[in-house]
């Protein structure tokens, strides 16, 4: 039983060696992504400010991105539809966009839903890309996603 259990410790610790030295390249790579993340809801002087943070992981340049936002109120009814236009996202950068939302009240916003891409262009990207490789996250109270 003793040898039994050597033998199987020592195949255990050649096999956690070999994951170990699997070679870069062979590890998958992350899946392309669009990563939307609602950092920031301040009070302005028009309503409420959304401060996004966005990067563009797709591989590609967008020349064009915009999306269709459901903003719903404190009973989770939908307050309104509007369209936040990102403009362009370079392949590989993280960009900071901000939105006043024109007599919004950012403390009776609950929720706030992507509903879809209305823009998303870009050479050799797909139309609908932005919301296939959508990734959402929020750093406020206010819950958002798709």
């Amino acid at each position: 039983m003793k040898r039994l259990s050597a033998s199987l410790r020592l195949l255990t610790s050649a096999f956690a060696m070999s994951l170990a030295m699997v070679p870069e390249w062979a590890q998958s790579a992350p899946a392309p992504a669009l990563s939307l993340e609602l950092n920031a809801a301040q009070p302005s002087e028009k309503g409420c400010r959304l401060t996004f943070v966005v990067s563009n992981t797709l591989g590609a340049d967008l020349s064009k991105a915009a999306f269709e936002i459901a903003l719903f109120n404190e009973a989770g009814v939908v307050d309104r539809l509007t369209v936040l236009d990102f403009k362009d996202l370079p392949a590989g950068k993280t960009k900071v966009a901000r939105f006043d939302l024109a007599g919004a009240n950012c403390g009776k916003l609950s929720r706030v839903l992507i509903n879809s891409a209305t823009e998303c262009a870009g050479t050799g990207v797909e139309p609908t890309a932005c919301m296939r490789a959508l990734k959402t996250s929020t750093r406020t109270a206010i819950a958002f996603g798709v």
